[in-house]
């Protein structure tokens, strides 16, 4: 369903029409659909062969639906067509699909569930197709990259906030579907390479620290431009705001806010535990020195 232009077919989205307005649209329903049905078939799969909570753990399990449910709330609810008509309700749309659903999806072990729920010789057919493209291959090896992923990520943060390509998602169906999958899609991978860093050495947590702090430094930036500027800077919501209570530069500093404090506070909150994380691994690893090398010392024959 179309929610461009004229939200409500009485004219533009008011107040005591957002709970009549979901998007409906099967382009959106039917692959979340299938994929819920794939994750629950192979799930299941595995937890008759292995057991309950093997091969996928429970909260894994839980954590999936929690994402399929934060992608229903961003793109289903009302909140999606709410987005039109307030730059600050298109944050939060925004902010759901980074910083929850993402990471939802990501823990869900998704892809083992996946080879679960197909017949066996088919799973392997596919693995080994995939294994074997070097196109494929190469692209991976690119992305999963940590500066690649940190660059993907704030590369598509601050161009799709950039007035031009804002506001030619918001009049443009494709444009606007394109602008979220790559949000979502982005976001995955930027949740999964610092998942990922999680190798119990003062290294990887060293890494992580800083791949999080500076998301915070330019997510930060970006939400405080957005906060202190004194002109709007999508005129597109001109004509809607008023309805809302709000002014069009009262609407941004909202956005800018949200962007700003509860986005920030989630890098922030991760931050602060690997950088705990990464204070236990050194104290772990001077510990070990220092017991590797009392046991050296023992170890010397007296002369």
């Amino acid at each position: 369903m179309n929610w461009r232009g004229l939200i409500h077919p009485g004219g533009p989205l008011e107040p005591h029409d957002l709970w009549s307005v979901w998007n409906v649209d099967p382009w959106l329903l039917i692959p979340l659909a299938v994929t819920a049905i794939i994750y629950l078939w192979g799930t299941r799969k595995l937890w008759r062969r292995a057991g309950l909570g093997r091969g996928i753990r429970t909260w894994r399990f839980v954590g999936f639906f929690g994402g399929i449910l934060a992608l229903f709330v961003a793109l289903i609810s009302p909140l999606d067509a709410l987005s039109n008509v307030l730059f600050s309700a298109h944050m939060t749309q925004h902010m759901t699909l980074m910083l929850v659903a993402a990471p939802l999806l990501v823990t869900s072990s998704f892809p083992v569930a996946l080879v679960a729920a197909f017949p066996r010789n088919q799973a392997q057919a596919l693995g080994h197709g995939l294994n074997r493209s070097q196109t494929l291959s190469r692209i991976w090896n690119v992305l999963s990259r940590v500066v690649s992923a940190w660059l993907l990520f704030a590369m598509v943060l601050w161009i799709w906030h950039a007035p031009r390509f804002y506001e030619a998602a918001l009049q443009n169906e494709t444009v606007h579907t394109l602008e979220h999958l790559l949000f979502l899609l982005t976001a995955m991978l930027y949740w999964w390479i610092l998942f990922r860093q999680t190798g119990q050495t003062h290294f990887h947590y060293g890494r992580a620290v800083l791949y999080l702090f500076t998301t915070v430094l330019h997510s930060g930036i970006l939400g405080a431009l957005m906060t202190f500027t004194s002109q709007p800077w999508y005129f597109y919501y001109v004509p809607f705001v008023k309805a809302w209570g709000l002014t069009p530069l009262q609407d941004q500093q909202l956005a800018g806010l949200i962007m700003w404090i509860p986005g920030g506070a989630v890098f922030t909150l991760m931050t602060i535990r690997y950088f705990v994380l990464w204070l236990r691994a050194l104290e772990q690893r001077s510990q070990r020195f220092a017991h590797n090398k009392y046991v050296r010392t023992s170890q010397k024959p007296n002369p």
